[in-house]
């Protein structure tokens, strides 16, 4: 499963078109997890799973997202109802509870993966206003049956980084 990840991106329009000019077509599913500060059908945003962020007026964005495919399951969200600045223990029971094998979320701008418990956690960072490293970012996952590799890379498509997870 090819997988785009990106989120924060706080009324920007240009940086989602572009991901959407390159990837779309190529990639199984692309999400964007909250703070579009868009309106939910804004065209940009058409080739995107969105939720909803603490910054998202629109209401029809959901709170949550959950996905199928490749005999996995993948939790999106904001991050905010769950407290990731603190712990990602409230997310982790959430993917628990709903027998996610991948959490994508944002909120914090800083780009990161970890493997907890057999869930790979992914915060792509922010497309628009990055905290803790100057690069806008955003992720691309792809997964194979015991592996899944990810990389980061900056708004102009460059590597950030790249880190492989055995499930």
């Amino acid at each position: 499963m090819n997988i785009l990840v990106v989120s924060d991106s706080h009324g920007s329009k240009e940086e989602l078109a572009d991901l959407s000019r390159m990837y779309a077509g190529k990639m199984d599913v692309m999400i964007h997890c909250g703070d579009s500060e868009l309106r939910a059908d804004d065209e940009v945003l058409d080739h995107f799973k969105v939720v909803r962020g603490n910054c998202d007026m629109d209401q029809r964005f959901p709170e949550t997202h959950l996905e199928e495919g490749d005999g996995r399951r993948l939790l999106v969200t904001h991050g905010h109802l769950y407290g990731i600045k603190m712990s990602l223990m409230k997310l982790k029971y959430k993917a628990e509870e709903l027998g996610a094998d991948m959490v994508f979320f944002g909120h914090s701008h800083e780009l990161g993966a970890e493997l907890m418990d057999g869930i790979l956690f992914l915060n792509p960072g922010s497309i628009l206003l990055p905290r803790g490293r100057h690069e806008k970012t955003y992720a691309l996952i792809e997964t194979t049956k015991h592996k899944i590799h990810v990389k980061f890379l900056t708004e102009k498509h460059e590597l950030v980084e790249e880190i492989e997870f055995d499930m």
